[in-house]
Formats: structure tokens, C-alpha cells, sequence
């Protein structure tokens, strides 16, 4: 630990009022990146030199409808079906889009890669700070890290079928085990020594996803000679999830959506290494919702007016209904071609996963949340990037994904796991700030009247599909097909109370001498 200064930091501004400047700095405050992240707290450490783009870049990158829309397009069609995937999505991207720009005001106010649980602890009440920190930041942890094994498996599932159908690759779940660590070590290893190719290679997976999107929709309207009609794409309902109430089908089948919409808080992650964080930061969370919103539907409708048989096409002997409407679309060789285009998205949407999530773990074992926190937050002299937190990120996805090899809804289940996590802690500081009301300082990027509606809107959302996404979605339930997210969630929620009660209730962000600044 170095110094920091008199009264401000996340540890020494416990007792301040939420409205003055060392809490939150006003509207047009001046001041370098560096000096707003002092008045924080922390001293620069990571090298901040990422443009507003790439701060955006990454987040779009997380959430990356090329991803998202198609490892959970199968549970989609089984779950719902063709309406369910059209009119999910609009509504989820809306209520998504209330809850970014919730926490993008938060983010313009407290612009450190700490990001959900340092506001918590700021705009908490005073004796529970600690605690509310505590626990959002646990709940983020798992969130990022489901997030990490939802992307990197879903890309290993469709590695899979291009490796069947271009050399006869027999998919198996062992296999898909084998093809998702590969994925994870191809990403620590990237996030570890090729940092700049990292930031690279992130702003042009912007490029990709656009791209790429307007390739294949292009490709999906103009080549097949039939296409299904619109009532098929805005009314069909299809249920094959073994329950009989539709309406419970209805809501679960949300989770498609709801999942493609996670990661951006990696804006927040990143506003360290961003340059004029406080905006570029809540640009970057609002502005990879909207376009990623547009982007989606596109190519929903894409793929969904391509549908040729429709059972054939959901029990696909490549494991993956997208790669086989792209074949029977397009032929083999188009098929393919872009087959390659999406793994391509899927594997930039990874790194970028990997990058974000170890911002998350080196922030949070900063400020000694993490068992063996003093290696996680350790980072290299030469690419000053925590190298650690990285490898850590990455193992413990390769961990959360190995039930696949005996529940075969175990994707399902990470995705239910990343949702549940992220969204509970995305949400409790706007909760918290609801609570300030007029009394919070605003950054330079703020809501205005409107930030009250948008919080209360926010709250909501995310308490109803934690309760969703929490639920059984295959009947009958057995051992193979039970929903195990909530028995994640509760391990972890169990560690972190036990740990907070023994232990880290005493020292979890407390005060430290004056004029100490976290590093």
C-alpha cells in the first residue's frame, strides 16, 4: 500500500456526505484522469491508454450478438420459439437499456476499475458500507466469471460443429471440454503477453461484429430461394420443455435474450486504463446496449426467416441450429464461410471477456476480497497488466463449465449463473443510490429528472429474472436437468457470508492511515 490522501478514497470517506466534492466529484469538476482516481482512493497503476472507442469496444465485444444470440439460439427455439426469440429481445434490450444507463450515471461519478462494489460502498449508508461492498463485489465476481465460461463454451460448441462438418469431428462432451480449455488458454495467453494486440484486436472486433452481422443477414435474405412468413417469425410458439404453462415458458424463455445482454459493466472495468473515464466510461456501458440492441434484431430476424425444418434444424447432428441454417441456407461453402465469421465474434467476444473479468478480480483483491488476494493483484512490470487475476479468470471458467460432462443443460445454467450474478450486482448501487435521491453527486454524465424513474424501473427488472432464471427449465427434473444455478449462487453467497462474518467484517475497507492511496 502507498499513500493516500486526507479524507477521500474508498476507504476514507466513509464518513462524508454523499454531496460534497471528496465523495463525488460535481458536474464539470477539473482535474486529470489521474487526480479524480486519487480523490477516489487509488494511485494510477494500470497504463491508461485506451480511447473512448475502445472503452465502448470492449463492452460491445462482451455482449457481442454474434455470441449470445446464437450459443442460446437452441434454448430459444425449444423454449418459445420464433416469437419468443423476436419479441424478447425488444422487450429485454429496452429494460436492459433502463438498467445501463442506471449504472452509467454511477460510473461518470466513480470512474475506477472497482467499478459495481466500490459504489455500493459509496452511496451506502455509512455503518454498512462495508457490507453492501462486500457483497456486490462477490456477486460481480460470479457474474464475470459465468460470463467468461458462458462465451468461451458457447465458442468451443460451435468450433465443434465447423471442425464436424469440414473433418467428420465427432462432438461429444468430453471433447467440447477439450475444445472450451483450449479457448480459455488461447485467451490467458493472449491476455498476458499480447496486451497491445489485446487493445488491437478489440477495436476491430467492433468492425467484425458489424460486419459480420451485415454479411450474414445479406447473405440469409437474398440466397435461400423460400423463407418462412412473418406470422411464423412474430407468432409462431413452440414448447419443448416438457412444462404445459405457457405463460412460465414465456418468462423463462427470457434468459436468451437477457444473457447476450451481460458484460458491459466492462466500460466501468475499464475506465483506469480509459482516458477521460467519467464520460467515456458511461458512453461506452449506454452505447454498447443501443447498437448491440439494433444489431441483434437484425440478426434474428435473419436467422429466424431462414428456418427451413424446423426439427431437423433444432436436433442437428453439429450440436449448433445456427451453423446448420447457415448450411441448408446457404450451402456448404457459404455455410461454412461464415460459420468461421461467427467462432471469429465468438473468440473476440472471449478475450475481450477475460480482459474485463481480471480488471474485476485485480480491483477486488486490491482491496483484499480474493483468497491469496496479494498474487491476484499483482501486475507486470513490463505490460503493466495484472497477469495473475488473468489466469485466474480464466480457471475458474474452465471450473464452472466442467458439469457439462454429466448435466447436458449445464449451458443453460452458467448463462442463468452470469445473469443472476451480474444483475444483482448491477443493480444494488443504483438500489442505493435510489435511496440518496438529490443528495448524490453527479459526474459529468448524469440523467438528469430522469434518473429516479430509470433507477426504479432498473430495480425491478432485475428482481423479477433473478427469480426467473433461478427456476427449473427442462420437466421432468432429474439430476441431468436440473437448473444448478442457484445451487452456484448460494455456494458462493455462503462463502462470502461466512468469510464476512469471521473474518473480513473487521477489515474489508476500512480506514487506513491518512494520506494512503490503494494500489
Amino acid at each position: 500500500m502507498a499513500c493516500r490522501a486526507p479524507g477521500a478514497g474508498i476507504t476514507g470517506g466513509m464518513t462524508s456526505d454523499v454531496g460534497t466534492t471528496s465523495e463525488g466529484a460535481p458536474e464539470g469538476a477539473p482535474g486529470s484522469d489521474e487526480e479524480r482516481l486519487a480523490q477516489l482512493g487509488y494511485k494510477q497503476v494500470l497504463a491508461r491508454r485506451m480511447s473512448a472507442f475502445s472503452n465502448y469496444a470492449v463492452s460491445f465485444t462482451i455482449i457481442s450478438v454474434l455470441s449470445g444470440c446464437l450459443t442460446m439460439y437452441a434454448y430459444g427455439m425449444k423454449t418459445g420459439g420464433p416469437a419468443l426469440i423476436t419479441w424478447s429481445w425488444v422487450a429485454v434490450g429496452l429494460m436492459t437499456l433502463v438498467v445501463g444507463l442506471a449504472m452509467a450515471e454511477i460510473c461518470s461519478a466513480y470512474p475506477t476499475s472497482a467499478g459495481l462494489y466500490f459504489w455500493a460502498h459509496r452511496l451506502a449508508p455509512p455503518r454498512q458500507a462495508a457490507a453492501w461492498a462486500w457483497f456486490t463485489g462477490w456477486f460481480n465476481v460470479l457474474g464475470q466469471i459465468a460470463v467468461t465460461a458462458g462465451v468461451d463454451f458457447g465458442a468451443a460448441s460451435f468450433l465443434g460443429a465447423y471442425l464436424n462438418l469440414q473433418f467428420g469431428f465427432e462432438v461429444t462432451p468430453a471433447r467440447t471440454i477439450l475444445l472450451f480449455a483450449a479457448i480459455l488458454l488461447l485467451h490467458g495467453l493472449l491476455n498476458t503477453f499480447g496486451v497491445r494486440i489485446v487493445a488491437i484486436l478489440n477495436s476491430v472486433s467492433v468492425w467484425w461484429h458489424v460486419l459480420g452481422v451485415v454479411a450474414i443477414v445479406t447473405a440469409l435474405a437474398f440466397v435461400p430461394g423460400k423463407h418462412q412468413s412473418t406470422s411464423f417469425v412474430f407468432t409462431r410458439f413452440v414448447n419443448e420443455t416438457g412444462f404445459t404453462n405457457s405463460v412460465y415458458v414465456v418468462l423463462i424463455g427470457l434468459l436468451m435474450a437477457q444473457y447476450t445482454f451481460t458484460g458491459y459493466d466492462a466500460s466501468a472495468h475499464m475506465t483506469e486504463e480509459t482516458h477521460d473515464a467519467s464520460t467515456a466510461g458511461p458512453r461506452g456501458i449506454v452505447r454498447s446496449i443501443w447498437t448491440s440492441w439494433i444489431a441483434g434484431f437484425v440478426l434474428l430476424l435473419g436467422f429466424t426467416y431462414a428456418i427451413g425444418s424446423y426439427d431437423t434444424q433444432l436436433n442437428s447432428d453439429t450440436g449448433a441450429p445456427p451453423a446448420q441454417i447457415l448450411l441448408d441456407s446457404l450451402g456448404a461453402t457459404g455455410g461454412k464461410l461464415l460459420l468461421l465469421v461467427v467462432i471469429g465474434a465468438q473468440l473476440f467476444c472471449g478475450m475481450a471477456s477475460v480482459t474485463a473479468n481480471s480488471r474485476m478480480i485485480y480491483a477486488f483483491s486490491r482491496d483484499g476480497a480474493l483468497p491469496f488476494s496479494r498474487l491476484w493483484h499483482t501486475v507486470s512490470p513490463r505490460t503493466r497488466t495484472p497477469v495473475a487475476a488473468v489466469w485466474l479468470a480464466a480457471g475458474a471458467a474452465l471450473a464452472l463449465g466442467l458439469p457439462y460432462l454429466i448435466n447436458v443443460t449445464a449451458y443453460a445454467a452458467v448463462t442463468s449463473i452470469a445473469v443472476i450474478g451480474l444483475y444483482i450486482a448491477y443493480v444494488i448501487p443504483t438500489l442505493l443510490r435510489l435511496f440518496h435521491g438529490d443528495a448524490f453527486a453527479r459526474g459529468p454524465w448524469h440523467l438528469g429528472r430522469w434518473s429516479r424513474p430509470i433507477g426504479i424501473a432498473a430495480v425491478a427488472w432485475v428482481a423479477v429474472i433473478t427469480v426467473l432464471f433461478m427456476l427449473p427449465q427442462v420437466s421432468p427434473v432429474t439430476w441431468e436437468t436440473f437448473n444448478y444455478a442457484p445451487m452456484a449462487v448460494l455456494a458462493v453467497l455462503g462463502f462470502a457470508t461466512v468469510w464476512w462474518l469471521v473474518s473480513a467484517r473487521r477489515w474489508f475497507l476500512r480506514p487506513v492511515d491518512a494520506g494512503e492511496l490503494r494500489e
